[in-house]
């Protein structure tokens, strides 16, 4: 395969942004700097510690949740894991395990990061949740990111004693990089016939490394936080010269995987301006083909990372929408 060049010197045609989330995503850019080696560090230390303003989360949800450390081994020896654990103050096990896999483009992110949105389903007595920080690149290349995740599911099965689940309903959730080492986990599970997984639920998945579809070379700067370009970084991060070549993994990058057969039932959401967009429709509609259960959401005039708009009428639609989904996956 040629590697391409994610960066034409122009760029393909945008849908226009929903005019309500144009005024919060100009904030958002003049907060967060272009993400790139030269800003890495900086955009990591805002990942951390959150936008100025931003509200401490109560993990505990008032009482209803018991928060729990702990450390995982990593499958290399090299260091340990680090996996934070809610679970239902109220009510005995053993319950459904959410796995979730936090984003930030597989270079920042730690694991409370998006993990606020499924603290309700601890807090209400539908399942545990179970938050991993796996090691990022550049400093961990692949395969480190998606073994370090694999890890920890296994770790999870093997240990639902330890943690009040029922081995046999985990569904596995990430974000953006998280929702795509969610899916590559998915891939790894099938294969190796561990564990058994009931669902998968990706939220605008970081899927290919090859920069072929439309929406991939589309996105610049002014249109959204994570661009075209920050997406070659990250990918490039991960994978060094491999990105766009032969030799990628499709458990790195789940879009290359030529048989999607056998997987879990599936949720699937994207936004119209961000990068991830065609992959993701084409990764669902071959989930679909391949005799998957599929439910695919595209949301208008949003761009990558427009959950952060949290009064915005189509953040609310598509959260609201996402959760019945969750609901239903639980009470199965």
């Amino acid at each position: 395969m040629t590697r391409t060049d994610p960066t034409p010197t122009s760029l393909p045609l945008a849908p226009p942004l929903d005019p309500e989330l144009v005024p919060p995503l100009e904030m958002l850019l003049s907060a967060l700097p272009a993400l790139g080696p030269d800003t890495l560090e900086e955009v990591r230390s805002i990942s951390m510690n959150g936008l100025p303003g931003a509200e401490e989360v109560d993990w505990t949800a008032g009482g209803r949740v018991r928060v729990e450390e702990i450390v995982v081994p990593s499958d290399d020896g090299d260091t340990g894991l680090q996996m934070t654990v809610l679970k239902p103050a109220v009510g005995d096990g053993p319950w459904p395990l959410v796995y979730f896999l936090h984003g930030g483009g597989m270079v920042i992110g730690g694991r409370h990061i998006g993990l606020e949105s499924l603290l309700r389903y601890a807090a209400e007595g539908h399942a545990v949740v179970a938050s991993l920080e796996y090691r990022v690149a550049p400093e961990h290349p692949d395969p480190t990111p998606v073994n370090d995740c694999y890890t920890g599911l296994c770790w999870a099965a093997k240990n639902s004693d330890l943690l009040e689940i029922d081995a046999d309903r985990i569904l596995v959730s990430g974000i953006s990089a998280g929702g795509g080492l969610a899916a590559g986990i998915a891939l790894i599970a099938r294969d190796r016939g561990f564990p058994h997984l009931t669902h998968q639920i990706l939220c605008c998945p970081m899927l290919d490394d090859r920069f072929i579809t439309h929406s991939s070379r589309m996105v610049a700067r002014e249109s959204a936080v994570w661009t075209s370009y920050s997406n070659e970084f990250g990918w490039s991060a991960l994978l060094g010269d491999r990105r766009g070549g032969s030799e990628v993994s499709e458990y790195a990058a789940p879009a290359r995987s030529e048989n999607l057969a056998d997987l879990p039932r599936t949720y699937i959401d994207v936004s119209s301006v961000e990068v991830f967009r065609d992959e993701d429709l084409e990764y669902a509609q071959r989930l679909s083909q391949a005799g998957v259960s599929v439910d695919f959401h595209l949301w208008g005039g949003g761009f990558h990372g427009y959950e952060m708009v949290a009064n915005a009428a189509l953040t609310q639609a598509a959260g609201a929408t996402r959760h019945e989904f969750f609901l239903r996956a639980l009470e199965r």
